[in-house]
């Protein structure tokens, strides 16, 4: 014999919707209220002969019905706030407005590292959440580079720079996130981000399914790649013939750069960065460490090869300030002419440069770090057979960044092109 199934509302079930602290509970009363003033109001309406009688049964019906909706309304805004936090306190058609928005946005790829590419995140969350930071993972300085050997792990730093650029979480949490430990003990110098991500790789045994998990409590919009799980060293060949292995001692050593490798030479792409990159509209190259923070994806073959073959606009967004012991002396044509050397000619369709003043007292204190403004010689980079984008792109109070807001402006109206 067939068993046959019914949708049946256990009771027990049922009464749980009404336990102190879910919230729903005033909002189920008052729709009841709302049900009986529109069903006693319209029965009346039907009896009632006199105008006045009919017009104060007509009112007690829209009373219930305007009850009734209020009702359902808040009633969807608790759900909404149990499963989105950040929503709490906003209009639940801003929320379904933003949200549909946001999933309708342009496939957009970042590639980089380290706070330039953080900053670009900050922007385009605000316009789309079809976000792919592919990132870095040459990282050896500092708490990553300590956790890196510790519990031989890739480095998680540039990885939660990224995921914290891109959650949709409440502020405490992302502050959690970027807290780092300062008094003198064993945690000195680490993030609570980092060492969450080296947990939760410890806990689930894998790199890449820590990084996921932590997006999900982070409630990211988009998602943040490796650009591959090898465990790579990036490796400087000097213009003086001198060589340094570290990403961190790099740029300690101050000697012109000729060109960076990575070790072991030919590391295997992550598939789902070869994907994103395969279905963007847009992907965008920086802003970052050229050297260190932006390239090291690029030797990544595969990565570089699916950029080439990729219909989508390509978009190289050139540093404001050059980097000590890495861009000294850069023009931002010599930014680009570095890129394409450690890549390909048709990685870059447009690029992005600042063309605002910038303050004199903060470029003097950059200054006696031997950072100063990238020279924006537009000119030289026409003649390669670029697209140049000039604009006001800065922000400048205690530090010299790109204007995330803008520059995500100008990238979504490079949508266009397509």
């Amino acid at each position: 014999m067939k068993k046959r199934f019914s949708m049946k509302i256990r009771p027990k079930g049922f009464f749980k919707w009404l336990y102190p602290g879910i919230g729903i509970k005033r909002w189920i009363g008052l729709g009841g209220f709302g049900v009986i003033l529109v069903v006693f109001g319209s029965s009346c309406l039907q009896t009632e002969e006199l105008w006045i009688s009919r017009a104060l049964d007509l009112i007690i019906m829209v009373c219930g019905i305007i009850i009734l909706v209020l009702s359902i309304k808040n009633m969807l805004r608790s759900f909404i706030a149990a499963f989105i936090p950040t929503s709490r306190g906003k209009e639940l058609v801003d929320i379904l407005y933003q949200r549909r928005q946001l999933i309708r946005g342009p496939k957009i790829v970042t590639l980089g590292g380290g706070t330039g590419l953080s900053v670009l995140l900050s922007g385009l969350k605000e316009y789309t959440s079809n976000i792919t930071a592919i990132v870095t993972v040459a990282d050896d300085g500092g708490s990553s580079g300590r956790l890196r050997q510790q519990f031989d792990i890739l480095p998680p730093g540039d990885i939660r720079n990224c995921l914290v650029a891109l959650a949709d979480a409440p502020t405490l949490m992302r502050d959690l996130f970027q807290f780092r430990f300062a008094n003198p003990s064993e945690l000195a110098g680490h993030s609570f981000g980092n060492l969450f991500i080296t947990a939760m790789t410890q806990l689930t045994g894998d790199f890449e399914k820590a990084i996921k998990e932590t997006a999900k409590v982070l409630a990211l919009r988009g998602e943040v790649i490796p650009s591959s799980l090898s465990n790579v060293v990036l490796v400087a060949e000097h213009k003086d013939g001198t060589i340094t292995e570290g990403e961190d001692k790099i740029p300690k050593v101050h000697i012109p750069i000729e060109k960076v490798t990575l070790k072991p030479s030919q590391p295997q792409a992550t598939p789902e960065a070869l994907k994103a990159i395969e279905e963007a509209a847009i992907i965008v190259l920086g802003p970052g460490s050229l050297y260190t923070s932006i390239i090291p994806n690029l030797l990544v073959r595969e990565i570089t090869e699916a950029i080439v073959a990729s219909e989508a606009v390509k978009v190289y967004v050139i540093n404001i300030m050059t980097q000590p012991g890495e861009t000294d002396g850069y023009t931002a044509s010599q930014h680009l002419k570095t890129l394409i050397k450690h890549s390909h000619p048709r990685l870059v369709d447009y690029c992005i440069i600042n063309s605002a003043e910038l303050p004199q007292e903060i470029c003097q204190r950059y200054a006696k770090q031997n950072s100063y403004p990238v020279i924006n010689d537009r000119k030289n980079i026409e003649d390669l057979g670029y697209h140049v984008i000039e604009d006001d792109i800065v922000v400048a109070d205690d530090v010299i960044r790109h204007d995330p807001n803008k520059l995500a402006k100008i990238i979504l109206g490079l949508v266009e092109e397509i």
